[in-house]
């Protein structure tokens, strides 16, 4: 079954935010609002815009090898990669080039990198890319395993972020809660809506949603 899902205009021109109202289950929190990046993600004109919005943090002073790919973002990551190599980026690859890649998680939900991957990460400036930084469990795992492989966290972007900061590093979004100020995120636990009573209206992951 399909959300209602309702798009709301924002001042980034031809970026929407596209959520849907309920109760919804994540695998850390309860929150209020999915937001639905699936297109963002997977059509590449809309990527391009997103990241044509977030290279401007790193325009001048952000030495970045390697985008990591978090949540499925790696059509984004490439645009973002290509928007780096542009003449006027700084860049330390000897091949002015940048790597994309992606994680492995465990049966733990522990990121780890083979040995034919890890050369990208162990030396390099690495970019954390996220759909979304909400509770920040993600992007927490991301940054203890560049560090634990040898690599240096260059930043941390997502389209939408709760945070301008985590981990120590700044966060570069598009989407932040003046975009959706009645965004909320509770530990299930502590959830007032499963206090009320009220069902879960779905799922929700990096991947998407299943309604209940």
């Amino acid at each position: 079954m399909r959300m209602n899902m309702v798009k709301l205009p924002t001042k980034k021109g031809d970026l929407f935010l596209r959520v849907a109202h309920g109760h919804f289950a994540t695998s850390h929190s309860h929150i209020n609002y999915y937001i639905d990046v699936t297109t963002q993600k997977s059509r590449l004109s809309e990527a391009k815009s997103v990241a044509q919005e977030l290279v401007a943090a790193y325009r001048s002073n952000t030495i970045v090898d390697t985008v990591l790919c978090l949540d499925g973002t790696q059509v984004i990551g490439t645009c973002l990669a290509s928007e780096l190599t542009k003449d006027g980026f700084v860049n330390m690859n000897a091949h002015q080039t940048i790597y994309v890649v992606t994680p492995e998680y465990t049966a733990g939900s522990q990121i780890i990198f083979r040995d034919n991957i890890s050369p990208t990460i162990a030396g390099k400036h690495v970019l954390i890319l996220a759909a979304t930084i909400t509770t920040g469990y993600t992007v927490q795992s991301a940054v203890q395993a560049v560090n634990y492989y040898g690599g240096t966290v260059a930043g941390l972007s997502a389209i939408y972020s709760t945070q301008e900061e985590y981990c120590g590093y700044p966060v570069t979004s598009i989407f932040n809660p003046n975009d959706l100020p009645e965004y909320a995120s509770y530990d299930a636990k502590d959830c007032p809506w499963c206090k009320e009573g009220k069902h879960i209206d779905a799922l929700v992951n990096s991947f998407g949603y299943s309604t209940l």
